[in-house]
């Protein structure tokens, strides 16, 4: 467990289970946070569901609004909630896991795409708006990852030819330092780079 890692090396952690379904959890967690820590350095968002791989027009209501309600209506009141608490930290960080189909059209994958096209938007809303702050936001693609996720929409890919968690979390950890000059932009793991977002012409 990660937390034991920690403490093995004369850190100290606070675990705070929290599922994203539950928004009177999500309201409440900057109170958690601030009786123990009293400022956040560091949020990254990682949670997210991936719904039915299925035409838009068979997809039913509930999987689309739980679809959205998790991967982008519950993380902006995780935004609201830690905000107070980023401002505390001299150099606060937000980082959130994207994915490639925020930026391609792809079919069947229509509440999931656009859930997390619209968690991009809303980050980089954010960076703009904390630009005079020490706060960075950030958006990640980490490209196809060795998930349950994954494993459930490409359940013919063989996962061994994927990158693992770890291996991505070790090129996105630089997202945090307190040295990072970057808001509002996309890191793309593939490429190992930032990508400026484009208005099109």
């Amino acid at each position: 467990m990660l937390d034991t890692q920690i403490q093995e090396k004369g850190s100290s952690t606070t675990l705070v289970p929290l599922d994203l379904h539950n928004t009177q959890a999500i309201d409440t967690l900057s109170t958690t946070i601030s009786e123990r820590w009293k400022q956040l350095d560091i949020m990254v968002i990682n949670a997210g569901i991936l719904g039915t791989l299925s035409p838009i027009a068979h997809i039913e209501n509930t999987i689309f609004e739980e679809v959205f309600q998790v991967n982008l209506i519950n993380q902006w009141r995780l935004m609201k909630a830690v905000e107070p608490l980023l401002r505390k930290s001299d150099a606060g960080r937000a980082i959130f896991l994207s994915s490639n189909v925020a930026h391609c059209v792809r079919a069947f994958w229509g509440p999931y795409a656009a859930s997390k096209a619209a968690l991009e938007i809303i980050a980089r809303c954010w960076a703009e708006e904390l630009k005079e702050t020490p706060i960075k936001v950030n958006c990640v693609n980490p490209g196809a990852t060795r998930t349950a996720m994954r494993a459930q929409a490409m359940p013919n890919e063989n996962p061994q030819t994927l990158p693992s968690p770890q291996e991505v979390a070790a090129k996105i950890v630089h997202l945090s330092s307190p040295y990072l000059k970057e808001t509002g932009k996309l890191f793309d793991v593939r490429k190992n780079q930032f990508i400026n977002y484009h208005t099109p012409h």
